[in-house]
């Protein structure tokens, strides 16, 4: 029961988000960019304190790994910002875990892993759903900029998970990784947003919570259960977090998913269960 508890709050976590991110440049008086350096940040500051209190030490170093790490998390920090300028918080979040299964996807054939059947099938039906979400002129009405800037989001996060498949530690790396990104996102902040640089207290806060709690804490929360979870169970969880995000949607901002939307999210969430769901025999 407290491992299932774990999970959920891990999920709610993660679609929360989503949800922070959008709020934040709707009502919050904030622009993308400052949200995404203020969430850097926090999320840098949060997981360097979570590493001394569990390791007593922080590590910064890691080699060419490390900067695959930097430049991805960069990556999908800013694509999910930018991508909220436009998105619900429930279809950006169905597109960056649409990606990100589907990078995972090319990463294992990549490496030369035999995949099943039903697993390319899977992947192909995700990435059909992803397709028809995103094409201008048919289906359902999205911003195809925004759209791609959250597929960039999930294709960054998509490398960063697939980069530290290796890590020892995984708090550790990801306590670096942020810290290290810090100097290069409040460059690009400066650079491409300092000209339409807002900042009110409500996105302020918004973007801390999003950065030191909801991404902080809850990644230190996702890799302290995710070695008790069995492989199928973790990627069926991650499941629940676009239906949580456009719940939320619903319930914080009033965003009601069209039924073209909810169609397409069905072919992508049916696709990556149908892919990574294991087969009775």
């Amino acid at each position: 029961m407290r491992l299932f508890v774990l999970t959920a709050l891990t999920m709610v976590a993660f679609a929360a988000n989503s949800i922070l991110n959008r709020w934040a440049l709707v009502d919050g008086g904030i622009d993308a960019g400052t949200f995404a350096i203020v969430r850097l940040a926090s999320g840098a500051a949060m997981l360097a304190l979570l590493a001394v209190a569990a390791r007593g030490r922080l590590q910064l170093g890691g080699g060419g790994g490390r900067v695959t790490g930097v430049l991805s998390l960069i990556l999908y920090i800013y694509g999910f910002s930018l991508a909220y300028v436009s998105l619900d918080a429930g279809v950006g979040a169905l597109i960056l875990f649409g990606t990100v299964q589907v990078t995972m996807f090319a990463g294992a054939l990549r490496d030369g892993a035999r995949l099943p059947p039903r697993r390319v099938i899977g992947a192909a039906l995700a990435f059909a759903g992803l397709v028809w979400l995103l094409w201008p002129g048919t289906g359902p009405q999205v911003s195809v900029f925004h759209g791609a800037m959250m597929a960039a989001a999930g294709l960054g996060w998509g490398i960063y998970s697939l980069a530290g498949r290796g890590e020892a530690d995984p708090l550790m790396a990801t306590a670096a990784n942020f810290m290290l990104a810090v100097p290069v996102g409040l460059v690009l902040s400066l650079a491409f947003f300092g000209a339409q640089m807002q900042i009110a207290t409500p996105g302020l806060m918004l973007a801390v919570l999003s950065g030191a709690v909801t991404s902080g804490l809850g990644y230190a929360l996702w890799y302290t259960v995710l070695p008790r979870l069995e492989a199928s169970v973790a990627a069926v969880a991650q499941l629940t977090v676009p239906v949580i995000a456009m719940a939320g949607g619903f319930l914080l901002l009033a965003e009601v998913p069209s039924l073209g939307v909810v169609l397409a999210a069905a072919v992508v969430l049916g696709g990556v269960a149908f892919s990574i769901l294991p087969q009775r025999r």
